[in-house]
């Protein structure tokens, strides 16, 4: 079935996909997002991609590099970020340990370790299309994966959650380092000198797999803060979800997500289109800094050049509908000259691929997670 589909991955700083930009997933140029909460920048990895834009790398150099080549990482989602202090001061953590007095006077200066969440959301429920095992899949996730996941995927509005702190397979405390034949973000655990005395101070061990088990800890997350002003960088990668052939692969245990992935929509509705969500966002106030979306078109819905037909065009404007129906995206009138329309961000993506010969089957870079007890 994965062959009759293409993906496209598509991201903004908030559900609406009319704000979104399509990312060229595999180039190390990264993407640009910001909103009055955050400046982020974005690289998005796939290995053996054969998605939109048309002509993209099948690869990324990225993935030739350790740790990622022996732990045959099948994607990365990597950001570097600053988060800004809201106009109204109201994205206050909701603990006062956080680093700063709880007192009316002092506006927190930060977003705490306990609420900044990463994971996936969806606008609709699926518990009737969960296939049988998708508990014990669950259980594999949390106990190998990341034990801080929290969710329910039998809501009306399915999530799954984790604390960014201990979701993030590697997380960095500054500004990082860019390198185009590392792939673009090249994320290692710790820090700048400033940033690495920070750690030190709140006892943040060094190695990343001793962060995410730190991080489980109520009264660990609760002195995390990510300050307004301060850049991060994180990258979230793991060998289990296969892309190219939409399958999730576990210990001991492997699930065809094509055949579940909205698949009562794809027998009922076959032009609508089917997305996989990620979401960077605020649990105490549910504010969203970031929105990756991974989205499956027919084949037959989209055109040689890339551009979609007006059957996947109207899949899509039936899924903002759906979101807009979940309350995720506000009611407006008008939109400013500012917004990002989707169709303007396929051409910059479209436009950064003409004439690259790395599209072929040999194209792109050549190939060369441990669990948190």
């Amino acid at each position: 079935m994965a062959e009759k589909y293409i993906i496209q991955v598509t991201a903004g700083s908030d559900y609406d996909p009319d704000r979104h930009v399509v990312v060229p997933v595999n180039t190390h140029e990264p993407v640009k997002i910001s909103s009055d909460l955050v400046d982020i920048d974005l690289n998005v990895r796939v290995q053996n991609y054969r998605g939109l834009p048309r002509n993209s790398p099948t690869t990324s150099p990225y993935f030739s590099h350790e740790p990622h080549a022996s732990s045959n990482d099948q994607y990365s989602i990597a950001i570097r970020f600053s988060p800004k202090r809201p106009s109204n001061d109201t994205s206050r953590s909701s603990s006062p340990s956080a680093g700063e007095d709880d007192s009316d006077e002092e506006p927190i200066n930060g977003i705490s370790g306990e609420d900044l969440q990463f994971g996936n959301d969806f606008d609709h429920p699926i518990r009737d299309r969960l296939p049988p095992g998708f508990n014990y899949a669950m259980n594999i996730v949390k106990w190998w994966i990341d034990p801080g996941l929290e969710g329910d995927a039998y809501a009306d509005q399915p999530y799954l959650y984790g604390p960014a702190l201990s979701s993030f397979n590697a997380i960095h405390i500054g500004p990082g380092e860019f390198d185009p034949e590392k792939g673009g973000l090249w994320v290692e655990e710790g820090g700048d000198e400033d940033g690495l005395k920070e750690r030190e101070a709140l006892g943040v061990p060094a190695a990343a797999k001793d962060r995410m088990k730190w991080a489980l800890k109520p009264a660990n997350k609760s002195r995390w803060l990510f300050r307004y002003g301060k850049t991060y960088c994180l990258d979230f990668f793991n060998p289990y979800l296969d892309f190219s052939e939409f399958n999730l692969r576990l210990p001991g245990f492997t699930l065809p997500i094509m055949k579940y992935w909205d698949g009562e929509r794809l027998r009922s509705q076959p032009k609508r289109s089917h997305t996989l969500r990620y979401t960077l966002r605020n649990r105490a106030t549910g504010e969203t800094y970031l929105v990756v979306v991974f989205t499956l078109y027919r084949k037959e819905d989209v055109n040689e050049d890339g551009s979609l037909k007006p059957a996947a065009l109207e899949a899509t404007e039936l899924d903002k509908e759906m979101v807009k129906e979940a309350g995720k995206i506000p009611d407006m009138e008008t939109t400013t000259t500012e917004d990002v329309k989707k169709d303007d961000g396929y051409e910059e993506a479209r436009k950064k691929f003409e004439g690259l010969d790395v599209g072929g089957e040999d194209g792109g870079a050549r190939q060369g997670n441990d669990r948190v007890d």
